[in-house]
């Protein structure tokens, strides 16, 4: 499976630790992320991350190119809905591309955790039949 990876700056730590803590589940899926988030997650992780620009400069756009081609089955989007700033990828965008495209999505890390066990059990076998 394709996964996505987003973080709100406030979040990218939240976000490496989720990818440690999950390090064995997200091994054996195809990883994808904006270019300071994938950065960040490699460094502490050493997982093989595919990498778009940064948020700001538009890897929010490019991930979202890959949602609207049905090349990502999960995105996870570590947001900070309290103060994002400016130069942040833009949540609605992302959020509103996995609704129209019926891709499962976490905003926090509690669904994120379901999400990411939900994958390890098997329960995203339905994505297969969108492809």
């Amino acid at each position: 499976m394709n996964i996505g990876l987003i973080a709100h700056d406030s979040k990218k730590k939240l976000m490496q630790n989720f990818c440690i803590a999950y390090k064995g589940i997200l091994a054996k899926h195809s990883l994808y992320a904006t270019g300071t988030t994938g950065r960040l997650i490699e460094e502490v992780t050493n997982l093989s991350i595919h990498k778009y620009l940064p948020g700001h400069l538009g890897g929010s756009t490019q991930l979202g190119s890959q949602i609207e081609h049905n090349s990502i089955d999960l995105t996870i989007f570590l947001r900070d809905p309290l103060s994002p700033k400016s130069h942040e990828p833009d949540a609605d965008i992302v959020i509103r591309l996995c609704d129209v495209h019926n891709i499962p999505l976490a905003t926090n890390l509690a669904t994120a955790e379901l999400l990411i066990k939900s994958l390890d059990r098997g329960d995203m076998e339905w994505r297969e039949m969108y492809k």
